[in-house]
């Protein structure tokens, strides 16, 4: 194949990409976006496979047709609830695949498709591969273990953390150096010092952070996944690898600053694993007040204006139909419905978007929380459903909470609130809330799939 057909080929591709990405914007056009940028990413593979005399088609289709089955396999059996951690296993593996490539192109000798010597640029892009690609793997497989609950989800301080983090970082810079000034001397020991410098790193980076930053975490693997590309691409002078990086790492970057704003945290501080603060909410103390079905639907039966505010525990209950089809009921009845989404709601960004998207919540009733807070104030009821850390109101009260200053959902304000939660179990970042206590909320304990449909029951009765 030509150089100017491969050309022309990845020039497709990268139009792909980027159209692909833009339909990403929109619910409507998201699943059209995701084929074409998926259908790109498989024609630049098997031109780059094919051109380059790496393996013949027989073997790139075999390779397409298994890796098909499996991702076929693992998307239609993972469950919402278990989205978070199969994002953090696709970040992993976009780190480990740079680390590989990266490492591959150092004892190739240079570019991928000569035997010249090794310059300092190539070098250079080669370490920031092996080093980027190394953090995201091991950092995404804690993520996986935190977002999993296979090991414990809060903020694991070691002493000296912050110390052995820079160590790490100023060793693998000083390895790297000696790479770059002898690149004719220096031998396999030094590169496997480094690989394994950079997977530590990745697990004292992220070991740190609490489970109500992961969403943060999450974000911020996915640029880093894109950066690795981005440099194994420089290394092997693979264009195509380049741009697809580029918009990885912008769009998570992008992304990670939204969700810092909207934590109120600082992107410097999540860079460096500093952002868990440690300290120690006030006990909150008081009384509940339970509600049963019935009595809720008395309430939202003379509801005019209703918002529903979801969270994980939506995601776990699967309660997202009911969720819509109560809507739908108390539309029919007079009231105005929203859905308020908090940015970070749920354990990775646009969790809760996905899953009303999915129960064919119509976008236009998707309400930002700076727009919700604005007239929360005048909303009959609130209707918290599995939600927890993005309603606290210990955020704007307690200056001792972990979570102080982070913008959240002002449900408190509402005329009501119900609450659906199984227990008064803690969120995810482990921090009670006073919001349960509040005079106008009302408890409504149980599964929130049940819960709901009694309420909907009553509502047809």
């Amino acid at each position: 194949m030509s150089p100017e057909l491969i050309g022309a080929v990845y020039i497709l591709s990268a139009i792909l990409f980027v159209y692909g990405l833009k339909l990403l914007s929109s619910p409507a056009t998201a699943v059209r976006g995701n084929q074409l940028s998926s259908l790109g990413m498989l024609v630049a593979v098997v031109v780059t496979l094919g051109s380059r005399e790496i393996i013949d088609f027989r073997w790139i289709a075999v390779a397409a047709v298994l890796g098909t089955i499996v991702g076929a396999v693992a998307a239609r059996r993972v469950a919402m609830t278990g989205m978070p951690e199969m994002v953090a296993l696709f970040n992993g593996s976009g780190g480990i695949a740079s680390l590989l490539v990266g490492w591959a192109a150092l004892d190739m000798g240079g570019a991928s498709d000569t035997e010249l010597p090794q310059t300092t640029f190539t070098i250079v892009t080669i370490l920031i591969s092996i080093l980027i690609g190394g953090v995201t793997f091991s950092g995404s497989i804690i993520a996986w273990g935190k977002l999993s609950e296979t090991m414990p989800s809060r903020a694991i301080s070691l002493p000296g953390q912050q110390f052995i983090s820079l160590f790490l970082l100023v060793a693998m810079i000083g390895c790297g150096a000696m790479m770059v000034a002898q690149p004719e001397t220096w031998n396999s020991t030094l590169i496997y010092v480094v690989i394994v410098l950079s997977l530590i790193l990745g697990v004292m980076a992220v070991i740190p952070i609490g489970g109500a930053d992961m969403p943060v975490v999450i974000s911020l693997l996915n640029s880093y996944s894109g950066l690795a590309a981005c440099a194994a691409g420089l290394a092997i002078n693979n264009t195509i690898l380049i741009v697809a990086g580029s918009l990885v790492g912008a769009a998570g970057i992008i992304l990670t600053n939204i969700m810092c704003k909207a934590m109120n945290r600082s992107l410097s501080h999540v860079l460096f694993s500093g952002f868990t603060a440690a300290k120690t909410a006030t006990k909150v103390e008081g009384e509940v007040k339970p509600i049963v079905p019935d009595d809720a639907y008395l309430i939202l039966e003379a509801a005019s204006s209703v918002v529903m505010v979801p969270g994980y525990g939506m995601a776990v209950a699967q309660a997202q139909h009911v969720v819509r089809e109560l809507g739908e009921l108390l539309e029919e009845n007079g009231a105005e419905v929203s859905y308020a989404i908090h940015p970070v709601a749920g354990r990775m960004p646009g969790h809760m978007n996905v899953l009303l998207a999915e129960a064919n919540v119509p976008y236009d009733q998707l309400v930002e929380m700076d727009d919700i807070n604005r007239r929360i104030e005048n909303v009959d009821v609130a209707i918290v459903i599995g939600a927890n850390d993005v309603v606290n109101p210990a955020a704007r009260e307690d200056e001792n909470s972990p979570i102080y200053g982070m913008p959240i959902i002002n449900v408190d304000q509402a005329r009501t609130v119900f609450v659906l939660k199984r227990s008064m179990a803690s969120g995810f970042s482990g921090v009670e809330n006073p919001l349960f206590f509040k005079q106008n909320t009302r408890m409504l304990f149980g599964d929130a799939k049940q819960s709901l449909s009694s309420v909907i029951a009553a509502f047809k009765s």
